[in-house]
């Protein structure tokens, strides 16, 4: 990342050294802030974030660049916004973009198909361990549990490190969770203005019930010698 950092305030601001303004785009420096021309990077080219390749691209390639940042107040910190780089610079680095654009589509296309392999084979994997930890539950419950939980990035359990690695714990939190919601009358107590953990009391011995009669060994189950 470019050691030099441009600020956008949330204000426009006038410049401390040829005090013309207001700037959308200011260098501070020990609070003090100058315009892009007297800071000497009025020459450079504004490159907005959002194309990873191109931006990488043309701050290797400008001898001059500048990280352009704004704060976010309800997060407390600068969030990165862009680049300044040489014009040139960006020039070149969007011929070089262009030239193995379609290199690039080809492994973004792998890259997602990898993607999508490893989701099916560990949607499969979960159900697999659900439907061991619960034979009674119905397979196909199972796998309807196991697509919810690893649905790739929901934040769910099933995306944990825990919930990858099958852990019993995660893999019963994630069954417990779709109980909770399908089998009890959970969601209509929050409809109601039950407060969550009252709620959750309410039907935690309804989502035991279940649990219970799914870890009982299936009926036709045959035992094993």
């Amino acid at each position: 990342m470019p050691d030099l950092r441009v600020v956008e305030p949330r204000r426009p601001r006038h410049c401390a050294e040829c005090h013309q303004g207001p700037y959308a785009r200011l260098l501070m420096e020990s609070d003090t802030p100058r315009c892009l021309d007297c800071a000497d990077l009025g020459h450079l080219v504004y490159l907005p974030r959002g194309n990873t390749a191109l931006t990488r691209r043309a701050a290797e390639y400008s001898t001059l660049c500048a990280v352009v940042v704004r704060l976010n107040r309800n997060r407390g910190r600068y969030e990165r916004q862009g680049i300044l780089v040489e014009e040139e610079a960006l020039a070149r680095a969007e011929e070089a973009c262009l030239a193995d654009e379609e290199s690039r589509a080809r492994r973004r296309t792998r890259d997602a198909q990898r993607r999508t392999n490893e989701d099916v084979a560990f949607t499969q994997a979960l159900a697999t361990e659900i439907s061991r930890l619960y034979p009674s539950c119905p397979p196909e419950r199972a796998q309807e549990i196991a697509s919810h939980a690893s649905l790739r990035g929901s934040g769910r359990v099933g995306r944990s490190a825990a919930g990858r690695a099958l852990h019993e714990e995660t893999t019963t939190a994630a069954v417990r969770a779709s109980v909770r919601h399908v089998d009890t009358p959970y969601d209509e107590l929050l409809m109601s203005g039950t407060p969550r953990n009252a709620a959750r009391a309410i039907v935690a011995s309804a989502i035991e019930q279940v649990l219970t009669s799914w870890r009982t060994s299936a009926p036709n189950s045959v035992p094993t010698t």
